[in-house]
């Protein structure tokens, strides 16, 4: 099947998915802790009658039950050198069960592995892990891709590359939500659907997560920005316990009921997750069957995103600033820091432009004596973990500039691409293949235009390059190429008419402010009043040191004055942030990250904002002084250490950090907490902290939230033994009796292995173990740990701790 095949099918209908396989199989015998695929293999009719329910239910596209059929995965029983015999007998089982009435679709999902920053698999890899699937099925003869389930926005970006250049077959993608609106990493459903579509996804949307009664706001999100698609695979509801087993109670004609619902809401194509079977099926079929679905917008918007913030770019909305100070030309301490590999500089000049309305920021590291590429890349990396807005990739160098886009986590903008030869001929592919917007540059071989005339022919030229490459206008923003007035009088006349003649033909502008002054005086006065006469031509952004007060002022002030929608509460919100006080710190700023700390900037203090700003690199040299100043390491723990973890965690409560700074604050604590270790002295009286026991239970092999709650407890000085994943209920329970650990703690992310809980619950009564248990999970609620008779739940990492202080009767 094609692309443009696919989409046609979706334009003409709704176009039905299948449901749920896993809670289907295990009630057709498949057992807790099996290998899925190897189990399907090896009793085909099972899969095959469920599939063939579901086409005659009115499924148009079925799942292949490759879904966990990765190196990675099948690692854990030992079948990772069959994965391409079990993947063509899998496509093979579904292809007999459609019987050529309906498609069938590769499913690809996580590998439960963490990617770099956050662990320890580099991007590269993944890609490679996936590409071994896909090579799989795509010989088996599938007809598209559906990559499902994911969490991380960056792990479905590894997926679609390794599709996109292994098969020309078309992609769908679906994320899973919490119960916040956003991912576990942080991703809103808008800004998954403005990477994922740039990227050269035909289909996005949400499956799992929850019943489709909860999805309507996330659909209308999405809905709002997509110019594709969107899917929806809710599951039947929410689990219960009931009778000793984890069931969904909603039935099939009220799911059907909700997912009319959700086709008002802007979804096309329909399936079923967790707890639907071919009944749910079928009458949602019949219930779509007369309903009128809204159209596939093909209006294509000016976004960039990074993982967890999008930016919308208006030709009459507000000004928009992209932060410069990244860029170590003239930065002798920067390029100092550079040079010995440190990125604390780096990363405060993040946090700085970030709160000085910066909504963009540009990265360059173009300097001698380093290793350039590596260094982009490991920015990238820090910045993304430290602030939320987009990236511009800034290099002269079209072999970092790709390197740059394929690990970035969001939708970047590149500056720049001219028309010189080597750039015209290879960055526009690349910006097409990444999903990147860019900076036209009106440059050519032959250097500057001569004339307006020439420029204005150069960037025709590139426009038609671009939109002939699939790229649309909306891609591309236009360099005004400023040129200093000092040496050309005509130089800012130039500059706007180009820039008015942008507007014109509906592109974006952008210019770089301080050439237009260069060799003159009082050059923030030029710069300040160039700038607002720009903005009333038509200029759109521009790259700039948004601390500048004077210039962001007039920017503000120019927006209101054009009464621009929104410009006069903007102006006015800024005007009143100008008279707070400054802080310390940039970790002060972001959300009054000091709550209750002292204003004044002690060693101490600037301990508590490595940890809060996640600053790896600087908190040894910031402990080291507090230490200098006379500081006991056991006080830095108590009075800098333990406070900044618990503002972190307050943070991650109120949705303003998510699991990358979460896992950042906490690594940096950890580093430092390892160094100050050996430098207490001991009280061989005193009594040590509570031993915990954790593991993913039984049967599930996820253990990204549970490895987080290890590190975070580890950090509040509790002895904590990681038992891993899928770890058996007497495995458990023997380890608890023989450590005398005070708690055990349970995770599970799959509603299919959360009655392991209960294994364990049930055998620490029957063995006399004394330890209190303490559940949590993607699925898990607080009413599930109630009827299984655990001692607590708890949603996440911070609220863990809280929750084993309160049952040790400790104070947090």
């Amino acid at each position: 099947m094609t692309k443009r095949e696919l989409r046609e099918l979706i334009e003409s209908q709704a176009v039905i998915l299948d449901g749920a396989t896993g809670s289907n199989l295990q009630a057709a015998g498949m057992k807790m802790g099996v290998c899925p695929e190897q189990w399907i293999i090896e009793n085909p009719e099972a899969i095959i009658k469920l599939q063939r329910a579901y086409v005659e239910a009115g499924t148009n596209i079925l799942y292949a039950p490759t879904f966990t059929g990765n190196r990675i995965k099948l690692a854990e029983y030992g079948l990772e050198e069959e994965l391409e015999e079990m993947n063509r007998q899998l496509v093979a089982l579904s292809k007999e069960a459609a019987a050529g009435q309906a498609l069938v679709a590769a499913d690809i999902s996580m590998t439960g592995q963490q990617l770099y920053p956050i662990g320890d698999m580099q991007f590269e890899e993944l890609v490679n892990i996936y590409k071994e699937q896909v090579w799989a099925v795509e010989d088996a003869g599938v007809d598209l891709y559906v990559v499902e389930t994911m969490m991380s926005l960056q792990e479905c970006r590894a997926a679609v590359l390794a599709i996109k250049e292994s098969s020309s077959r078309p992609i769908m993608v679906s994320l899973t939500f919490e119960e916040t609106g956003r991912t576990l990493f942080g991703t809103d459903p808008a800004t998954a659907v403005v990477v994922l579509q740039s990227l050269g996804v035909d289909v996005i949307g949400i499956n799992c997560s929850t019943g489709p009664d909860k999805m309507a706001e996330l659909v209308k999100a999405m809905y709002e920005v997509a110019y594709v698609p969107i899917l929806v695979k809710p599951n039947a509801g929410l689990p219960k316990l009931i009778d000793g087993k984890t069931v969904y109670d909603m039935q099939p004609q009220e799911f059907a009921d909700a997912m009319v619902n959700l086709a008002a809401c802007g979804a096309r194509v329909f399936g079923g997750c967790c707890g639907t079977t071919p009944a749910h099926i079928k009458a949602m079929t019949e219930a779509l069957n007369d309903v009128e679905l809204l159209p596939i917008k093909t209006e294509h918007r000016r976004f960039l995103a990074s993982e967890r913030k999008m930016t919308e770019i208006l030709l009459d909305g507000p000004f928009t600033i992209v932060g410069e100070r990244i860029n170590p030309t003239g930065k002798k301490k920067l390029q100092a820091e550079l040079r010995e590999g440190s990125l604390s500089l780096v990363c405060e000049m993040a946090v700085q432009q970030e709160e000085n309305d910066a909504a963009i920021l540009d990265i360059n590291m173009g300097m001698n004596g380093i290793d350039e590429k590596a260094m982009m890349l490991d920015t990238i990396y820090e910045v993304s973990s430290t602030v939320d807005l987009p990236l511009c990739i800034d290099s002269s160098h079209v072999d970092i500039i790709e390197a740059a886009l394929r690990i970035y986590p969001g939708r970047a903008l590149i500056n720049s691409i001219s028309l010189e030869k080597e750039k015209f001929e290879n960055l526009i592919p690349i910006a097409k293949k990444y999903g990147a917007m860019f900076i036209l540059l009106p440059l050519s071989d032959e250097g500057l235009p001569e004339n307006k005339e020439e420029k204005h022919k150069i960037i025709e030229t590139i426009v038609a390059a671009a939109e002939e490459s699939g790229m649309v206008r909306e891609d591309i923003i236009v360099d005004g190429l400023v040129a200093t007035v000092g040496a050309n009088p005509n130089a800012a006349v130039e500059c706007l008419e180009t820039i008015a003649y942008c507007k014109e033909n509906r592109l974006a502008t952008i210019c770089g402010l301080s050439n237009i002054s260069f060799g003159l005086p009082e050059r923030s006065c030029i710069n300040t009043a160039f700038l607002t006469a720009a903005i009333t031509r038509g200029l759109t952004m521009a790259i700039a040191n948004p601390a500048q007060e004077a210039l962001v002022d007039a920017a503000y002030a120019a927006d209101l004055l054009l009464n621009k929608e929104g410009a006069a509460i903007r102006y006015i919100n800024r005007a009143n942030k100008k008279k707070v006080p400054e802080k310390s710190s940039a970790a002060d700023v972001n959300a009054d990250k000091t709550a209750g700390q002292s204003e004044q900037v002690t060693p101490k203090k600037r301990v508590f904002d490595c940890v809060v700003d996640g600053n790896k690199g600087r908190v040894l040299s910031e402990v080291d002084k507090a230490l200098e100043a006379g500081e006991l390491p056991e006080v830095i723990i108590s009075d800098s250490l333990i406070p900044a973890i618990n503002r972190v965690g307050e943070l991650f409560e109120q949705q303003i950090y998510f699991l990358p700074q979460l896992i950042s604050s906490a690594g940096t604590m950890q580093k430092a907490i390892t160094y100050l270790e050996p430098k207490i002295k001991r009280d061989e009286n005193a009594v040590e902290k509570a031993t915990i026991i954790m593991a993913t239970v039984e049967g599930d092999i996820h253990d990204i939230g549970k490895n987080l709650v290890v590190l975070m407890l580890k950090n509040y000085g509790y002895r904590v033994l990681d038992l891993g994943k899928d770890v058996a209920a007497d495995t458990i329970v023997d380890t608890a009796i023989k450590e005398h650990a005070q708690i055990i703690g349970l995770s599970a992310l799959m509603t299919t292995t959360m009655m392991r809980m209960k294994d364990v619950v049930e055998l620490a009564k029957e063995r006399g173990c004394k330890s209190q248990i303490v559940i949590g999970g993607a699925a898990v609620t607080e009413s599930f740990a109630e009827e299984i008779g655990a001692d607590g739940y708890s949603k996440d990492a911070a609220d863990c701790v809280r929750l084993v202080a309160r049952l040790l009767g400790e104070e947090v």
